[in-house]
């Protein structure tokens, strides 16, 4: 039986379906770009592009509703899209502050959008986290166009819903972290690649390569995650020469190298003085934290100046949790992406099975090819790797997810006549009900009727695929309809609790609290309910709002952790909370936030913000704090440039003891703020540790300068050394 899809258009049907033009040689000028735009495919019924705009705006607006109740979401980021505002050097660099000590430990290509739009809106928390709502937009509309230029305009429209309602998508789309752009980037090379393999064109494999390049610059080597993928397919299926197929994959590889490889060569050329040091390395070079604490280290735990000391998950599991087949099913990830997995790989196989006897260079199957393919690389990698693992870095897979349900669902449809494809459609129907149960079974207290209707709903229409070629018509519908809703209504709920809330910090998670997880009844501490409070890997979450207190001990250790709570230099963990500047803090006022200031920043009262302001212009930088996560609290609060001592973790080795006492000498620093983050738990790191320079010199500044206490925070006077000193 020959269908759509498995005679997918290797040629549109007129350069108007492609390229909204008329067709070559009329002479006929082309109409105006806004009614192309309205009109859509010559062969869609009217209401389709109509609908597919008002989706778009539906998914624009969505997403965009109770946005800034996460005020400044990772206070991490945004410092550094603050003085990318200021400076077009720090800009360029990604530094954290607009006087350039040091930058955020991945490139900055993220980091862009958002500094241009707070250039134009000013700094608050809308003109930070809109333009990720605009990638969600951007990813939706991609996702759209591949998915129906070979399928149904419905399985284009259930793709975009199936996006737009995936919980990390609703999470990370509308927060400041890289990992938005790099779904927008890994959708659109994928997309770029399929319409190569169409008539093995070489520029559309030249704008694939180029979006990978550009993810790199978004999140370093995750962005060559799906390349194997990519490359294999085409140059298996495309329709040319086997030697044109490798040239043309090559010279893509060349277009990626250039695309993402420029601003590194700028970055290892430009004079290490005068530029500001790369956080995260430990020699101040970017290749180095590529390929170390942000490349090969996430895969084999390896990551020196980490969070964990360069120490990894030992034994298959670690402090990022277990590792293994079932890691993007469990607890504390289950909710966030895999509702829909098992039915995406069960209507994965039926495809490739049902396309088994299709020309090589069936696009369709190319299609499922590279969405599956995608999804199987990036869910191995991600159960297996032994490094930092969050999460929300599963948003990754939802791109690849949605296309799989969209397109798996359209030609099983169509084939509903056929038993086996009846039975693949009841078969996907029944393992959505069953885990939409058990994921929604996790969090006893939410929605208790939720998990029944999904459950129930579930497999009845699972029986009804089961007949529905030979259903009239009007049960055929309800069979249709029963099914969408009962396979959407879990992860449409946990979306819908996602908007609800703001989230801010490190670590943030979509959905409701659950057991096991973060938040959930021995949740704490480590990942599956390890010992300790919240605020430490697998423990409830830092800073986010609509979560239940967990009290005051500090996370990440029994009893509270280190003495003054939580981590080394901070102090007790409290549910984060947003100051009048649209800050969210993590702890009293001044000191650091959760996990000592490492997972969020400070809550900065009037009176400290008015001491720092107090002749800044005099000084570069206002202060220095230990851990980037303290120091932006203060460089947000005040708007002038705070040296964050360490980067992220307070285990980089900038600024060096020597130059930091040179900047003291030179009346370059005004304060030293006491307290913050030393990071890396491992022997001789951190503010606890006597070998780091951070460590060295908060000794140095309390021995030789005057202490200034505001409240309940404490500063020293770099310009007031003590008598003796």
């Amino acid at each position: 039986m020959t269908t759509q899809y498995d005679t997918a258009p290797q040629q549109p049907v007129s350069p108007a379906a492609q390229d909204w033009g008329p067709p070559t040689g009329t002479g006929e000028p082309k109409e105006p770009w806004a009614r192309r735009l309205w009109r859509g495919r010559p062969e869609d019924h009217r209401w389709v592009r109509p609908a597919f705009l008002l989706t778009l705006l539906v998914i624009g607006g969505l997403y965009t509703w109770n946005l800034t109740a996460s005020g400044y979401a990772n206070s991490f980021y945004s410092a550094a899209v603050q003085a990318g505002s200021q400076s077009w050097k720090a800009f360029f660099f990604g530094s954290l502050d607009s006087a350039g000590a040091i930058t955020v430990d991945k490139p900055p290509a993220s980091l862009w959008p958002m500094a241009l739009s707070v250039r134009v809106f000013g700094l608050n928390s809308f003109a930070i986290l809109f333009p990720q709502v605009l990638m969600a937009v951007a990813t939706a509309a991609v996702l759209y166009a591949s998915v129906r230029r070979r399928f149904s305009a419905a399985a284009g429209f259930l793709t975009m819903a199936v996006f737009a309602l995936t919980p990390v998508a609703a999470l990370m789309f509308r927060f400041n972290n890289p990992d938005a752009a790099l779904a927008l980037l890994m959708a659109t090379a994928v997309h770029c690649t399929l319409r190569a393999l169409e008539k093995a064109r070489t520029t559309w494999l030249m704008w694939a390569g180029a979006a990978i390049g550009l993810a790199f610059l978004v999140k370093t080597l995750q962005a060559f995650l799906i390349l194997p993928v990519l490359a294999l397919v085409y140059v298996v299926l495309a329709p040319a020469p086997w030697k044109k197929r490798v040239g043309q994959v090559l010279l893509a590889g060349l277009t990626m190298v250039v695309a993402g490889g420029w601003w590194v060569a700028i970055v290892e050329l430009w004079p290490a003085s005068s530029r500001p040091y790369i956080g995260g390395s430990q020699n101040n070079s970017f290749l180095e934290l590529t390929f170390g604490y942000n490349g090969l280290g996430r895969i084999n735990g390896d990551e020196t100046g980490s969070v964990g000391g360069g120490r990894g998950g030992l034994g298959g599991g670690g402090m990022w949790g277990e590792t293994g087949w079932d890691r993007m099913f469990g607890s504390t990830i289950g909710g966030q992406i895999s509702w829909l997995i098992p039915a995406a790989l069960i209507m994965l196989v039926a495809a490739l099975w049902m396309t088994r006897k299709a020309p090589r260079t069936d696009t369709a199957r190319s299609a499922f090819l590279l969405w599956g393919g995608s999804l199987l690389i990036t869910v191995v990698i991600f159960s297996f790797m032994q490094g930092i693992f969050h999460e929300y870095y599963t948003v990754a897979l939802a791109p690849y997810v949605a296309p799989l349900i969209g397109m798996g669902a359209a030609v099983l449809w169509e084939e509903r006549g056929r038993s086996w494809a009846s039975l693949a459609l009841a078969g996907a129907m029944t393992a959505t009900a069953v885990w939409g149960y058990v994921l929604l079974n996790r969090s006893s207290d939410y929605l208790p009727w939720l998990k029944w209707v999904v459950l129930v709903g579930g497999l009845v229409a699972a029986l009804g695929l089961v007949f529905v070629g030979k259903l009239g018509r009007r049960l055929t519908l309800g069979v249709l309809g029963l099914s969408v809703v009962a396979a959407l209504a879990g992860p449409t709920a946990y979306t819908l609790t996602t908007l609800n809330e703001g989230h801010s910090g490190s670590i943030v998670t979509a959905g409701p609290a659950v057991a096991g997880g973060r938040g959930g009844p021995g949740g704490g501490g480590f990942p599956g309910g390890g010992p300790g409070g919240d605020g430490f890997p697998g423990g409830s979450q830092n800073g986010q709002t609509g979560r239940p207190p967990t009290g005051g001990n500090g996370g990440g250790f029994p009893g509270g952790g280190f003495p003054g709570g939580g981590f080394p230099g901070g102090s007790q963990n409290q549910p984060g909370r947003q100051n009048q500047q649209g800050q969210q803090g993590g702890r009293a006022e001044g000191g650091g936030g959760g996990m000592g200031g490492l997972l969020n920043g400070a809550s900065v009262s009037s009176e400290a913000k008015e001491l720092l302001e107090k002749n800044a212009s005099d000084y570069t930088w206002v202060a220095a704090a230990i851990g980037a996560q303290n120091a932006a609290s203060y460089q947000l609060t005040t708007g002038e440039p705070v040296m964050a001592l360490g980067g992220f973790n307070g285990t980089d080795p900038s600024p060096a003891p020597a130059q930091f006492k040179k900047y003291v000498e030179e009346g370059r620093i005004h304060y030293f703020i006491s307290g913050g983050s030393g990071g890396g738990m491992g022997p001789g790191r951190g503010t606890g540790g006597s070998g780091s320079t951070a460590s060295q010199i908060s000794s140095w500044v309390e021995k030789n300068f005057k202490e200034v206490t505001v409240g309940n925070s404490t500063f020293y006077d770099l310009t007031q050394p003590t008598s003796g000193a």
